[in-house]
C-alpha cells in the first residue's frame, strides 16, 4: 500500500508555532448543543458514547480526536486506516468496508450518526435518511464539505461551482470536538492540518510550473469510462496547492470521461488512485499503470511516454483528511521527477 510512505516531514518549529497560535483552552461543550449542519438544525443532550461512522473520513476525524472508546462501528473504507491510527481502529467494530444496511447500523444501538458522503446519509441514499435516525431520536451530522455540492443534474455526488479548501474540512473537525465536548483535542487536530499545509505551500512557492494534472480514480474495466477528481473538489484544491490545474473543468464532483476525452486534454502529469478495495479491475496503481502503458492510444500521452506518472491514496480524492497526505506524496513524487525544486 502507498499510503502515506512519501510525505514530507514536518519540521518540529512549524507544529510549535502552530499549536502556540491555540487558545489558552477552548471552552467546554455545554449541553444541550444544537448545531446547524447542511442545513438541519441538530441537537445534542450530551456526548455521543456509541457513534457510528459512515464513510472513512468521518471514522479517522474521530480517531484521531480520541474517541475510539465511543465509537459503535464503522463502514465503508475505500483504503486502509491511516498507520498511526491503526491500534486505535482496531478497538472499533468494521461494520462493513463497503456500504452497511440500516438493520445493521441500528444493531449497535447507536446514539450518533455521521457520514461522509451523501449516498451514505442523504435525501437519496439507498442505506438511510437523515430522517430515519431522526424519528428514532438519533442526531445524524453530515460532512460540510459534500453539503456544499449541488445536486441539480441528479448525480449523488453532485457538483461544486467553486474551489473546496481546507476550511470546511476544519468546521467539520471542530463540530465533531464540539459535539463530543473534546474541543481542546479538536483545536490541536485543526493546528497541526494548518501547519502541514502551510509548509506544503511554502516548498512549492512561487516557482510554479502550471503543471496540468488528471485525476484518475477508477474504471471498472479497460473498456469502460475512467472516474475522475472534479475541478473544484478535492483534486482541484490539490492541484491548485501544487501551482497547477486540473485539465478536467467540469464542475461535476466525479466525472465520468472516455480516454478519448482525456487525451483531447493531453495532462502532463497523471495522478492515479490506490484504492485497497477489491470491486473494480483498475481499483489498483499496477493495473492502472499497465494500461496507460500497453494501450495503443493512451501510451501515446506526453505524460505517460515521459514517465510522469505518480501515485496517490485513493481517499485523499474525496475532501477528507487524506486530502493533505495526498498533497504531499504527490509533491514527493514531483520532486523527484525534477518538476519542481
Amino acid at each position: 500500500m502507498h499510503v502515506a510512505r512519501s510525505i514530507c516531514a514536518l519540521s518540529g518549529l512549524m507544529i510549535a508555532v502552530a499549536l502556540s497560535a491555540l487558545p489558552a483552552g477552548a471552552a467546554p461543550t455545554t449541553y444541550p448543543l444544537t448545531l446547524n449542519n447542511c442545513g438541519v438544525d441538530v441537537t445534542f443532550e450530551k456526548a455521543p458514547e456509541r457513534a457510528i461512522a459512515l464513510g472513512q473520513n468521518s471514522a479517522e476525524i474521530m480517531l484521531l480526536l480520541g474517541l475510539e472508546g465511543r465509537m459503535a462501528g464503522t463502514a465503508f473504507w475505500p483504503s486502509q486506516v491511516l498507520p498511526e491510527l491503526a491500534a486505535a481502529n482496531e478497538q472499533v467494530k468494521l461494520l462493513t468496508v463497503e456500504s452497511p444496511s440500516l438493520e445493521a447500523i441500528l444493531a449497535e444501538r447507536p446514539d450518533f450518526v455521521a457520514a461522509q458522503l451523501l449516498n451514505l446519509l442523504g435525501p437519496e441514499s439507498k442505506i438511510a435518511k437523515r430522517e430515519d435516525f431522526a424519528n428514532l431520536g438519533i442526531p445524524s451530522y453530515v460532512s460540510p464539505g459534500v453539503c456544499a455540492t449541488s445536486h441539480d443534474a441528479g448525480d449523488v455526488h453532485g457538483a461544486r461551482a467553486s474551489l473546496w479548501n481546507m476550511d470546511l474540512l476544519y468546521q467539520e473537525i471542530d463540530e465533531l470536538s464540539q459535539i463530543f465536548d473534546v474541543a481542546d483535542r479538536g483545536q490541536q487536530v485543526i493546528a497541526e492540518f494548518k501547519a502541514r499545509e502551510a509548509a506544503l505551500r511554502e516548498r512549492v512557492g512561487g516557482e510554479s510550473q502550471d503543471l496540468s494534472f488528471v485525476f484518475w480514480f477508477s474504471s471498472p474495466s479497460p473498456a469502460d469510462d475512467a472516474y475522475l477528481g472534479g475541478k473544484n473538489g478535492a483534486s482541484g484544491f490539490i492541484a491548485d496547492l501544487l501551482g497547477g490545474h486540473n485539465v478536467m473543468q467540469t464542475e461535476v464532483e466525479w466525472p465520468t470521461v472516455s480516454w478519448e476525452g482525456i487525451i483531447a486534454t493531453n495532462p502532463g502529469v497523471i495522478v492515479i488512485a490506490d484504492l485497497d478495495r477489491n470491486r473494480w479491475e483498475l481499483d489498483k496503481p499496477e493495473a492502472k499503470i499497465e494500461f496507460l502503458k500497453t494501450d495503443p492510444a493512451v501510451s501515446q500521452l506526453e505524460a505517460v511516454r515521459n514517465g510522469r506518472i505518480v501515485i496517490m491514496d485513493g481517499q485523499a480524492m474525496n475532501p477528507t483528511i487524506r486530502t493533505i497526505y495526498g498533497a504531499e506524496q504527490v509533491a514527493d513524487q514531483l520532486e523527484a521527477l525534477g518538476l519542481f525544486k
